[in-house]
């Protein structure tokens, strides 16, 4: 039996077989953590969806399991961050080991001053039932409809119309937007043809979830372990991870062609765990094989189409980017769909979402094919480069930099690219937490267009929300810089433009003219971009 205990969700019939019409603008395919995400943004935001999803049940296996501090901070923006922290095994730091040796630890937040940790582990199904939660909390503006397969849509010019079936009979539901998060074997995707080009490699992993109430890590501090070529599994990687629940994660590099099905049981299994654990008791809790893909849409706009998530770009899962890039998808296009659909902004706007979350593919998938062909190379040279750079980081640190274990996932940056204001600092980048007042930066920013000025500098009033730390009073609420950790991040006497997602879109230093303020948000909301089509 699974240590997590499956509540299914009920069967809801719809007005659409009484006649009837729910009339949201948005329909969302997929209540997998990015389509609830996206539903709870849009709902954050007054917009109205229907969620549909063939299943009934939140995730079969603990799947995705290390959330990025970056991601954690959407989370939290969204109403279920401080659960997910509360609930999740906080880590940050990792250890690499070539055979039984370890060659050099990292911490991945060596500094203090923010609310969510680098990193937590926490099974996939504990963040939909968390996600699910809160979107009912919006009954009015979320309308949840599992065991409705959608088997078809045809797309107009001014919206989309899919079939859906369910327990009691097929029906027709319209929509203005369709929210393609159907995971990485989309139906939507495959329905309209579209390719999903890139790399698939032939190396497979397997997964194995085992619960095990004694520690295998010093003092019982959660950590990430990664062996290179350990005796347990010779010539071959090996990952270790820590879960709730007395819950491990072992991911083990198979044979070249294995047998997916006959790796996946027990008795291929529980020997090799046996050989990582020794003899501490555990339980087989849950087995998957995968395969390394990092393959992506052309474009992820497709008209009134729209994909995020796995369903537009795929990445291996060493260095937590699928899930974490599928929530960064959903953070970004939540405002911009949202602006679009009240009127506020145009269709320019959508199209920044391909540009903007296409670079962030981009980049995942990079850094995701490069700790793939160093973990398992495919020529005799990145072989041997891999064997030479792991002899030398044993003594030698500038070696250690080149090992490859997969590059955890950092936030994007958007510097350069349409919607930013060219300027110093942190344009383009999303904004890092501080203590401030008697809480924290973040929040303060969180899901409208901020002007935040830092030390001395007045800040204009254009209508925007306007917020100042480390000021005397004004006529907008000021906060103190009550451990530093805000000015010097961001120093003193500039002033930020935020986006809605947490981006820097301008930065101003000494004075914020307003006519330059003004440009930067219309460029911020595409405006420039519009006027340039016209």
């Amino acid at each position: 039996m699974p240590a997590y205990s499956y509540d299914p969700q009920p069967f809801v019939r719809p007005p659409e077989l009484d006649g009837g019409r729910t009339g949201a603008p948005v329909a969302i395919v997929g209540a997998g953590p990015v389509g609830l995400a996206m539903a709870i943004d849009l709902a954050l935001q007054g917009v109205r969806s229907v969620v549909l999803d063939d299943n009934n049940v939140v995730s079969v296996g603990s799947r995705a399991i290390c959330w990025a501090k970056r991601t954690l901070e959407i989370f939290d923006r969204l109403g279920v961050g401080e659960r997910m922290l509360a609930k999740g095994v906080t880590w940050k730091v990792g250890r690499l080991f070539h055979g039984e040796t370890e060659v050099y630890s990292f911490d991945l937040l060596p500094e203090d001053g923010h609310k969510y940790p680098a990193f937590i582990n926490l099974q996939q199904y504990y963040v939909e039932q968390y996600l699910l939660d809160r979107a009912k909390e919006f009954p009015d503006l979320i309308d949840l409809r599992f065991l409705s397969k959608v088997t078809g849509h045809h797309a107009r010019e001014d919206g989309v119309t899919l079939t859906v079936e369910t327990p009691e009979g097929a029906y027709d539901l319209r929509a203005d937007w369709l929210l393609a998060c159907d995971g990485a074997n989309s139906a939507t995707r495959r329905r309209m043809g579209l390719a999903f080009a890139g790399q698939t490699f032939e190396e497979q992993f397997l997964i194995a979830d085992i619960e095990m109430a004694e520690s295998p890590f010093a003092q019982g501090q959660p950590e990430r372990w990664f062996w290179f070529d350990p005796s347990f599994h010779p010539g071959k990687s090996a990952l270790l991870h820590m879960q709730p629940d007395d819950i491990y994660r072992i991911d083990l590099q198979l044979d070249p062609g294995a047998d997916a099905k006959a790796e996946a049981t027990e008795e291929k299994v529980i020997p090799r765990i046996r050989a990582i654990v020794g003899d501490r008791p555990f339980r087989l809790d849950w087995l998957s094989v995968y395969r390394f893909r990092c393959i992506r849409l052309d474009r992820f706009v497709q008209g009134r189409v729209i994909f995020v998530g796995d369903s537009a770009h795929v990445v291996s899962p060493f260095g937590a980017r699928g899930g974490n890039g599928g929530i960064q998808d959903a953070d970004n296009l939540g405002w911009k769909l949202a602006a679009v659909v009240k009127g506020a902004a145009g269709p320019a706007l959508i199209a920044s979402y391909d540009e903007e979350r296409g670079h962030g593919a981009a980049e995942n998938i990079l850094n995701s094919a490069r700790s793939t062909n160093f973990m398992t190379p495919k020529t005799p040279v990145e072989a041997l480069f891999r064997h030479e750079t792991l002899r030398l980081a044993h003594d030698h640190p500038f070696a250690r930099r080149l090992i490859n274990s997969g590059r955890l996932s950092l936030p994007c940056s958007l510097a350069g690219l349409s919607l930013q204001t060219p300027g110093e600092g942190r344009v383009g980048e999303p904004m890092v937490d501080a203590p401030v007042g008697e809480g924290w930066l973040l929040p303060l920013l969180h899901g409208a267009f901020t002007l935040v000025g830092f030390g001395d500098i007045a800040l204009p009033d254009l209508g925007l929300r306007r917020v100042g730390i480390g000021q005397s009073a004004r006529d907008y609420p000021t906060y103190d810089d009550r451990t530093g950790h805000a000015l010097q991040r961001y120093g003193t006497g500039l002033a930020y433009l935020v986006r809605p997602d947490g981006h820097a879109a301008a930065v101003f230093r000494g004075r914020v003219d307003p006519q330059a303020l003004d440009a930067a948000l219309s460029r911020a909301m595409g405006r420039d971009c519009e006027r340039a089509m016209a």
